[in-house]
């Protein structure tokens, strides 16, 4: 399966769509947006450019995007204020793979652009917004023409599925599983492993030419707390998918061939291996790390159901793709109740970390 053609959160503002279903994001993604602002402050007073790049890398096309934009646009002009160094312009270039809906992104543009003319009494410096198709696991943008880099739960999603996964017949190693479990071969969290190092590697050398010397990046991920990588923040929840699956082939609703040949193309990397790719990558200084755990969970069947429609979100077009449109609704039905018996037992908490880069 091509990721780069396939793979998109769901469009539109329909029930099932991203931009309906990303609060669990955006409320992480809050809890962490001081250190955004102190690190969009800081590179401010250190380069007061008069024209400023921003990418948001992994975009998708619900309203979180326009909100950090927001942020970060308040935040330059705040500071350029009190230094009395007005910025004259700000560019903002918004990336996601070809399939993104950027025309649900488009649309709110108008009320954007007069939501910040509002907010401004003085004037507003020219704002210029684009979308960048394309992969972020290789260059996007001129040399030097970036000065802050902003992703948000996109990194833990790989370029493709780790081809040792499949043997030489094309058949999946990993059975009965769709991502690294207890039952599954040495080999495949290896393979895991291995694609993550090779596309964070190229991520990395690609921000470093497009960033300016002293330009900062943001980068907000899933992860692990150490070398063991089935944990209960993360594996769970594929795990709760690989079940959901497998009810559906008890109903004959699904073949156990076509489960068995679906894998994710995700990771969720431990710290000390997103140290050595920055460490063996080295023009840029990973001048911050922090770990982050989201409050205790609600144990309620809404909260379940909410979580269940933001997997299905993300995961629709890959599904879809495989094992087509019709088990849509049961499969994410199973979900969201595995994932209330599982929130019953024990709380389900994920792992995100936040790393601030510099380029040297």
């Amino acid at each position: 399966m091509d990721v780069e053609k396939v793979f998109h959160m769901n469009g539109g503002v329909g029930k099932t769509s991203y931009a309906k279903n990303s609060s669990l994001q955006k409320k992480a993604s809050d809890r962490v947006k001081h250190i955004i602002i102190q690190t969009v402050e800081e590179l401010y007073l250190e380069t007061s450019p008069k024209s400023f790049g921003i990418a948001d890398l992994g975009c998708s096309s619900g309203p979180n995007t326009l909100s950090i934009i927001k942020d970060i646009y308040q935040a330059i002009r705040g500071i350029s204020h009190k230094i009395m160094h007005e910025c004259d312009e700000f560019r903002v270039y918004l990336n996601d793979l070809p399939t993104n809906d950027f025309n649900s992104i488009f649309k709110a543009l108008p009320e954007f652009h007069l939501m910040l003319r509002m907010d401004q009494k003085n004037g507003v410096p020219s704002i210029f917004m684009g979308g960048y198709p394309g992969s972020f696991y290789g260059r996007l943008f001129p040399n030097s023409s970036l000065h802050f880099v902003h992703s948000s739960y996109c990194l833990h999603w790989l370029s493709k599925v780790p081809s040792a996964l499949y043997d030489e017949q094309g058949r999946s190693i990993n059975k009965e599983s769709i991502y690294i479990s207890e039952s599954s071969p040495e080999v495949v969290p290896q393979a895991y492993c291995k694609q993550f190092q090779e596309d964070f590697s190229l991520f990395l050398r690609s921000r470093s030419e497009e960033l300016v010397e002293g330009g900062r990046m943001v980068l907000i991920l899933l992860g692990r707390r150490g070398k063991k990588h089935v944990d209960r923040g993360i594996s769970v929840l594929w795990d709760i998918l690989s079940r959901s699956l497998a009810i559906l082939v008890s109903q004959g609703e699904v073949e156990q061939e076509k489960v068995d040949s679906y894998e994710v193309h995700f990771y969720a990397p431990s710290c000390e291996e997103i140290e050595e790719e920055v460490r063996k990558e080295g023009s840029l200084k990973l001048e911050r790390v922090e770990m982050c755990e989201l409050e205790k969970s609600e144990q309620s069947m809404d909260y379940s159901t909410k979580v269940a429609m933001a997997i299905r979100a993300i995961q629709e077009s890959m599904i879809s793709n495989h094992f087509g449109e019709r088990i849509l609704d049961s499969l994410f039905e199973n979900y969201a109740r595995l994932v209330h018996e599982e929130m019953i037992k024990e709380d389900i908490k994920h792992i995100t970390f936040v790393l601030v880069l510099r380029k040297i």
